[in-house]
């Protein structure tokens, strides 16, 4: 398989599959903080997982918006970008590719601290964890990272050891459509690939705004699924980056990525 066999099935075909996945995994109620946090420190990985990812990853700060910040990601450099998708024995590597919308959001977290300075932060579908990162970087008081990868989870500790950070709070249940929770701010890139979960998540999101006044910034390269939904007439453009061009080569035409600010109608439920 060569490394456009990964990436076209991360971007395409697979993610039909993660999320139906992320609808049936509906999640209970809302818990305080502490009780959400299913990985908080490296002596909660199992040895074996972490070998596989030190050894399958490459620790890279280049090629992205974000240099500042080291991931362990998969790269053309990687054994797992060439072998057979169905080899890698975890389920599909999500969490390892540093997607546009995710770029944007922690780009400009990092430029404007003052967004995330003293405030709560979920980070919802987290991924690698970058923006997360990025949040602590610029002074979130609390950061709790949401993944329904267990995997993601076991990720991002390795990245914020990267990165000199105690890793912050991480969840692997799936939140959406349980009860708000009152954060701050909620962050969420890449995530309008599905029609389903994008229903879920303006649903969800509009609840969150309505009763704890969160405010929501959305990272979206601009695909169809994202400019298509009815949330896009809901949305206040904040930035839009250039995508390096080794972003640009691996998303097949998508050449730069915006920051979007959700503002829904207060007269929408």
């Amino acid at each position: 398989m060569a490394c456009r066999g990964w990436k076209w099935l991360l971007l395409l075909g697979r993610q039909n599959s993660l999320g139906k996945v992320w609808r049936s995994r509906r999640g209970g109620p809302s818990l305080c903080w502490k009780r959400r946090c299913h990985w908080s420190a490296g002596k909660s990985l199992d040895p074996e997982v972490r070998a596989f990812l030190e050894e399958n990853t490459e620790v890279t700060n280049s090629g992205h918006l974000t240099p500042e910040i080291r991931l362990r990601l998969l790269t053309p450099r990687c054994r797992f970008w060439r072998e057979k998708p169905d080899l890698w024995p975890y389920g599909d590597p999500f969490w390892a590719i540093y997607w546009p919308g995710g770029q944007a959001l922690s780009r400009y977290i990092l430029d404007n601290p003052r967004v995330v300075k003293g405030r709560s932060v979920l980070d919802l579908g987290s991924g690698c964890g970058a923006t997360a990162i990025a949040a602590v970087m610029s002074g979130a008081s609390q950061v709790l990272a949401n993944d329904i990868d267990p995997i993601a989870g076991m990720a991002m500790i390795l990245n914020c050891e990267l990165n000199q950070l105690n890793p912050f709070p991480i969840t692997i249940k799936n939140i959406i459509n349980s009860e708000a929770g009152n954060w701050d701010l909620i962050v969420l890139g890449d995530m309008f690939y599905d029609e389903q979960l994008a229903d879920g998540l303006h649903h969800w999101l509009q609840k969150c705004i309505r009763i704890h006044q969160t405010e929501v910034l959305i990272g979206d390269p601009g695909r169809h699924q994202f400019l298509s939904h009815s949330i896009r007439n809901q949305l206040h453009k904040v930035i839009e980056y250039s995508l390096p061009e080794s972003t640009r080569q691996e998303n097949y035409g998508l050449t730069s990525s915006i920051v979007w600010s959700y503002q829904p109608s207060k007269s929408l439920d």
